[in-house]
């Protein structure tokens, strides 16, 4: 990896001379033994020591142990993993992925792990800065390419680190010539609709507003569209929206890593990638008369079509689409088997002592069911 300007040292990933400090940290962390077994169920712990110290470069890393860890999650936790559209995208070029959010870790690390075994350079990935506090999982993190994205704020501050979070994908895209990844919203979506919030199109421009159609064009944007077949952290996601309705919801100890293990031990059932046709200036040319505020609002909807059109719907919305409306206007597409396992599987609200049960499996359904709804748009 190229160096980058001083800058961008609070937020950029590791450079290969700070991978060996860095597996030297990992490897004697409380949490390393248990990763270790996990990730390497058939070799010693000393061996997995050594591999890990070996290393002293991102490379190594990303195809030594990412592979492995993404390998572990398809394995254990996912029935079929496919993935389509990866001829639209040229090996030698350098794109920005904007996907839907579903996962806190998976969503970018199984992308990247779809690159790296097709040939293709990994993606810089974003990762919000809630989690960048010290230790394994930061140091995992930014050995894998994350780079940190500061939310919130004095509205000052916000502009300040948005300036910068543009500059820094504006020179690592077209510059340093590697690919990034970042969601099409802040956090993940946990009401199933995915929607591209039209001021990240706003901060994308912000390193190059001399040219409203140029600052985008030449980020060369693919939208990513991914879906799981068992929404990860469902029943989690469901509360919090659930608590949130009439306060603001505040975060228990814990729960960003809670998030995290649950994501990637949940069972996911199948999951699919879709690399969606890139953003291309001759589309955006539309636009060119908009003004900037529309223009924002126009790409992010562009990029919405793409999402929400490639997104692969299963039994599971179909199912929870006809329950939610009181219908059997999908029933073709699920079995009375699959029907009782969703059926069962949402019985675990139950365990939730809320004042309102009803609006809260109202919103659990949404997870599953908005994605129809986005399509039918």
């Amino acid at each position: 990896m190229k160096h980058y300007d001083k800058e961008f040292d609070d937020i950029r990933p590791f450079y290969d001379s700070e991978i060996p400090d860095a597996m030297k940290r990992i490897v004697n962390s409380e949490a390393f033994p248990l990763i270790a077994s996990w990730v390497f169920p058939d070799m010693e712990f000393k061996e997995v020591i050594q591999l890990m110290l070996s290393f002293d470069n991102i490379e190594q890393f990303q195809k030594d142990v990412m592979i492995p860890v993404n390998e572990q999650v398809i394995k254990r936790s996912i029935d079929e993993f496919t993935y389509h559209g990866l001829e639209r995208l040229d090996p030698k070029k350098q794109y920005l992925f904007v996907s839907n959010h579903r996962d806190i870790m998976l969503d970018a690390c199984l992308l990247n792990y779809i690159l790296l075994s097709n040939g293709h350079h990994t993606s810089q990935i974003t990762f919000g800065a809630n989690l960048m506090y010290p230790g394994v999982v930061t140091d995992i993190g930014k050995s894998n390419k994350m780079f940190k994205v500061e939310r919130g704020g004095k509205m000052r501050d916000f502009y300040l680190s948005s300036l910068l979070l543009s500059k820094y994908i504006r020179n690592t895209i077209v510059d340093q010539k590697e690919s990034v990844w970042i969601a099409q919203r802040n956090g993940r979506t946990k009401d199933g609709i995915d929607h591209t919030e039209p001021a990240l199109i706003n901060m994308f421009s912000l390193s190059k507003k001399c040219d409203k159609i140029l600052s985008i064009s030449e980020l060369h944007i693919v939208p990513v569209s991914l879906s799981y077949e068992w929404e990860c952290c469902d029943i989690l996601k469901a509360i919090e929206l659930y608590e949130s309705r009439h306060e603001r919801y505040v975060k228990k100890p814990g729960e960003d890593l809670n998030s995290i293990l649950t994501g990637v031990l949940q069972p996911k059932g199948r999951v699919n990638f879709t690399f969606c046709p890139e953003i291309s200036e001759t589309e955006l040319r539309k636009f060119e008369n908009y003004t900037k505020k529309d223009y924002y609002r126009e790409v992010a909807a562009l990029i919405d079509r793409r999402i929400n059109s490639a997104y692969m719907l299963t039994p599971n919305n179909y199912i929870a689409h006809d329950i939610r409306y009181g219908q059997r206007k999908y029933s073709k597409y699920y079995t009375k088997e699959q029907y009782n396992r969703f059926v069962e599987h949402a019985k675990k609200l139950d365990e939730y002592d809320v004042n309102e049960p009803n609006v809260l499996m109202d919103i659990f359904l949404g997870i599953y069911s908005n994605p129809i709804n986005s399509q039918q748009k």
